[in-house]
């Protein structure tokens, strides 16, 4: 098939409909069954294409047999979200004496540009390492991170600082501000770290603390401080949000205004944004979840319908 690319015992292509964007699979059928990327199977023995639900795929479009082994499957895009980050083998490990900490273990996963990304567990499972290597403020001890195809360099720090200047946000727990710059002044130091950065006083608008623009942080409560947060998070433009624990100092209503914040980013502007949590509820706002557990990535869930922000169950 021209223009192919191998992946295993798969061929794959993409192309163009009408409306809609296809990829063409091939399947040989001598493997029974295995699963595409996480979102489509092929099973021999009924010869049906399934989809399981994600936010990627819409589903089966046709199939076309070939003589001799095997079958064109045309697999319709749902969102058409193209690989953004590519996390491979990823270990991290602390040494504390004659101790060491695994902090995470042989982790690999895909984020997509444009999705809404939750990564959920308990205290010490790897959320932060993860979010921190993800970041580039840390690095791995073994393992690659990719993003958008080129791989990370560990051992070069000028090319960490520059993938956290231009493609990476950060918004923490504790909100960071610095004390001695106002609100105002606290987004407009992130753009000038930017070249593509938004309005500052726009921003400060739109997460509708304008009347705060002159206020320090230590008159801002601690819902106002995370939105000024945010807000400088957002002013560089980032193509990556990563939040630690965003909501974790706050209580549920004001918790319910941040996660808002950061959908409405989400859906105007289609970037990628990655919620580091412990809170089940927050994870049903996402298109996935990762489910880590003592340094390892347990589970992947989709969910194919999201709820909305004051639609969380929050506990």
């Amino acid at each position: 098939m021209d223009g192919a690319e191998g992946h295993g015992c798969i061929k794959r292509r993409d192309f163009q409909g009408q409306k809609n964007r296809y990829r063409m699979v091939f399947l040989p059928l001598s493997v029974k069954r295995f699963e595409l990327e996480s979102q489509m199977c092929y099973d021999e023995n009924i010869k049906l294409a399934k989809t399981n639900k994600c936010s990627g795929w819409a589903g089966f479009a046709g199939q076309q047999s070939i003589p001799g082994g095997g079958l064109f499957l045309a697999v319709k895009g749902g969102n058409g979200m193209e690989q953004l980050m590519e996390v491979r083998n990823l270990c991290k490990d602390y040494v504390l004496g004659e101790v060491t900490v695994h902090a995470l273990r042989d982790v690999s996963f895909q984020i997509r540009r444009g999705e809404m990304v939750v990564v959920l567990g308990p205290s010490g499972s790897g959320k932060s390492t993860l979010m921190n290597i993800l970041g580039g403020i840390e690095t791995a001890t073994s393992g690659d991170v990719f993003y958008n195809g080129e791989r990370l360099n560990w051992g070069n720090k000028r090319m960490l600082s520059l993938y956290r200047r231009r493609h990476m946000g950060f918004v923490f727990q504790f909100y960071n501000l610095m004390p001695g710059l106002t609100a105002l002044e606290n987004i407009e130091l992130a753009a000038e770290l930017g070249t593509k950065s938004l309005d500052a006083k726009k921003l400060l608008e739109q997460i509708g603390l304008s009347d705060r623009a002159d206020h320090f942080p230590s008159k801002l409560s601690g819902g106002q401080q995370q939105r000024v947060a945010i807000a400088r998070a957002l002013c560089k433009n980032p193509d990556m949000l990563l939040c630690d624990e965003p909501t974790g100092a706050l209580d549920s209503q004001t918790g319910i205004q941040i996660l808002r914040l950061l959908w409405d980013f989400h859906e105007q502007y289609k970037k990628t944004v990655m919620i580091i949590t412990h809170n089940q509820g927050i994870a049903e706002i996402a298109d996935r979840v990762l489910y880590f557990r003592d340094g390892h990535l347990e589970q992947i869930q989709v969910h194919e319908h999201p709820l909305k922000p004051e639609e969380v169950d929050w506990h």
